[in-house]
């Protein structure tokens, strides 16, 4: 006859911390990282909150493994053969979309820089550095100039998409703050006056990109 600890060690195997991650990832993109509790969790997965922390020691360790388990994936599209400039441009694309499409995973990467999946951003894009004949001496530096880029800007856009948008209209909230701008006295706010309507009509995507590209071409001069 099996004893107690011996049904309870079955109960933990069977629970994978793969299933309990999913779930917690399924909870954050639908009710956001106040909804996710260890009860919540439980009441999910109909088991109980000891069976979870039998693969999760707290709610920081489950985040960092939920934003690492999207991250990996994101990692996970190949590239093929592209230029390294061309991997990098859509490596940072992807991860920008996945903050995009969620953004507490902004706020996690943010939040702790050491977790492995900011070493694993680290990992894909310093790799591809060398390719850009970046000497050895640089190579942290300008890795770090693009990740905190990446996850800099990624983060803050997910943020604003946090922001109460009149009617969920992004083109009328843009608009109101371009006639915000434009409400200055030109004579204190001239570049802000010539780029109000750039910022009016932009798209976050080509912003963020053409963002890479200007840290790239600083980059390629260190060779």
């Amino acid at each position: 006859m099996a004893t107690r600890g011996q049904r309870t060690n079955r109960r933990a195997d069977a629970l994978s911390k793969q299933r309990i991650v999913d779930t917690a990832v399924e909870i954050l993109d639908t009710e956001g990282e106040s909804a996710l509790t260890f009860r919540v969790l439980a009441a999910r997965l109909e088991t109980g909150s000891g069976a979870i922390y039998w693969h999760v020691a707290d709610k920081g360790e489950l985040l960092a493994a939920a934003a690492d388990d999207v991250i990996a994936r994101v990692l996970a599209v190949p590239v093929g053969d592209a230029e390294p400039a061309a991997a990098i441009r859509a490596v940072a694309l992807g991860i920008f979309d996945a903050i995009d499409a969620r953004p507490w995973v902004g706020t996690q990467l943010g939040q702790a820089p050491g977790q492995l999946a900011v070493l694993r951003i680290y990992e894909r894009i310093g790799g591809r550095l060398e390719g850009l004949g970046v000497p050895e001496k640089a190579l942290f530096f300008a890795a770090s100039a693009l990740v905190n880029y990446i996850l800099g800007v990624a983060g803050q856009n997910a943020a604003n998409a946090r922001l109460a948008v009149p009617g969920g209209d992004r083109s009328a909230f843009l608009a109101a703050v371009a006639a915000r701008w434009t409400e200055q006295d030109p004579a204190d706010y001239p570049f802000a006056h010539r780029v109000a309507a750039q910022l009016a009509d932009h798209d976050d995507r080509e912003q963020f990109l053409a963002g890479i590209d200007l840290v790239l071409a600083g980059i390629t001069t260190l060779g």
